[in-house]
């Protein structure tokens, strides 16, 4: 680690130059409005998601405030209640709480 050091501190002497310079002027970039392009596409993309927000929500309460049909029978399908044969433990299911 100190060789590391050595050797930068002998390349900056021999460049003419000292090893930590301190910056003159700012950096400038291509675009000079690139900061006000950002902010006002960020800007853009905030109210488009409010937006998004306050019409999902509007959607969401217009579906769920709607009716649907509540049977009063539960339709008599024939696969739900197939029993040919008695199970070997009696009528009852085999979890449930006999009460005989």
């Amino acid at each position: 680690m100190a060789t590391a050091m050595m050797r930068s501190a002998l390349r900056a002497a021999l460049r003419g130059g000292s090893s930590r310079s301190a910056p003159s002027t700012k950096r400038s970039f291509s675009s000079a409005s690139s900061s006000h392009d950002e902010a006002r596409e960020a800007s853009k993309w905030e109210k488009i998601t409010y937006a998004g927000i306050v019409s999902c929500t509007i959607l969401a309460v217009v579906n769920l405030s709607k009716g649907h049909p509540h049977f009063e029978e539960q339709p008599a399908y024939p696969y739900l209640h197939i029993r040919n044969k008695e199970f070997p433990w009696g009528p009852d299911g085999l979890f449930e709480v006999k009460e005989h």
